[in-house]
């Protein structure tokens, strides 16, 4: 590793949460001494007084962006003025206020939620603006996107050193396990280990099973993003991710068997099966900043599977 972040403050916007908490590893193992991290209860980044006075006091050389109100396709069809209007305004505050102060990066952090409803597989970053997201959470996935449009026009404006980068679905240990909002993986986890603890006969999925995504651990993530914002200082988008591609179907019963549930698998096909697939070209991110997911992807379930196992009590609530 090099020594580019140990003179460098670095501010990780949403840094207490899931990706956060790997990103502070990862900087850490860097040598980075000045890692700061905005809390929510002193920082509401939605409130441009409050990005003012986040940047006046914590005066970073780097940003990274990682803050976001997000959930799963429930949470996303309740909330989706919500998920718009503070996504969008958090990363356009946070952009504008880094570029007055000239910091050095900002690294903004998109969702592959961004990508068109219907974009071939494996999607290029190329199909960004190739058609409408899909539309339970096109409201997030658009938000996000805005501040590709903000990166590039302020690169060309200003002059400001500002990156995109679009990680596909991400778990791992930390992640997630409220039902209320909680995504695929950690929500199916918790289904099966419950449900095969208390001797129930079945458990209960959203949509046909059809849909397909990819997955990608959250530490693999962390790693690319730093990757990133040491090496990448172009206005292109960058996709990270796997490259492998799995149906919701053969997700849950591959979760199903990692957790040794032997019950039914019901699909509630009333339920949204969201955009019909997902998986990613991820060769620019390899060729630009040498970034390859190393986490095979069962060895990834296992160990989210027992960080749940070991958690569980204190995570859970009546569902």
């Amino acid at each position: 590793m090099s020594d580019f972040f140990k003179t460098k403050r670095v501010v990780v916007t949403g840094g207490a949460g899931f990706l956060g908490q790997y990103i502070q590893e990862g900087l850490r193992q860097r040598g980075c001494r000045e890692i700061l991290v905005p809390r929510v209860e002193e920082y509401d980044l939605v409130k441009m007084e409050d990005v003012v006075r986040m940047y006046e006091q914590m005066r970073p050389d780097i940003v990274i962006h990682l803050a976001a109100v997000v959930g799963g396709i429930e949470a996303n069809r309740r909330q989706p003025g919500r998920f718009f209007y503070e996504n969008l305004m958090m990363g356009v505050q946070l952009i504008e206020q880094g570029r007055l102060r000239k910091i050095e990066k900002f690294v903004a952090i998109g969702t592959i939620c961004a990508y068109p409803k219907f974009t071939p597989v494996p999607f290029k970053e190329a199909d960004l603006w190739n058609g409408y997201p899909e539309e339970t959470n096109a409201p997030y996935g658009l938000a996000k996107k805005m501040l590709l449009v903000q990166s590039q026009a302020y690169r060309q404006e200003y002059g400001l050193n500002s990156i995109f980068l679009l990680p596909v679905n991400l778990y791992g240990p930390g992640d997630n396990f409220d039902p209320a909002v909680s995504h695929v993986i950690p929500a199916l986890i918790r289904k099966c280990v419950d449900a095969a603890e208390e001797g129930r006969d079945y458990i209960e999925c959203w949509g046909t099973g059809r849909a397909s995504r990819e997955f990608l651990y959250a530490a693999d993530a962390a790693e690319g993003i730093l990757l990133a914002a040491e090496h990448y200082n172009q206005s292109d988008p960058v996709n990270l991710g796997t490259g492998y591609e799995i149906t919701i179907r053969d997700l849950a019963e591959k979760i199903a068997d990692l957790t040794g549930f032997d019950g039914q698998l019901r699909w509630d096909t009333s339920r949204p099966d969201g955009q019909p697939r997902r998986c990613l070209d991820t060769s620019r991110a390899k060729k630009e900043f040498g970034f390859t997911a190393k986490t095979d992807f069962t060895t990834g379930l296992k160990k989210t599977i027992e960080w749940y196992r070991a958690n569980k009590k204190k995570l859970q609530r009546p569902v």
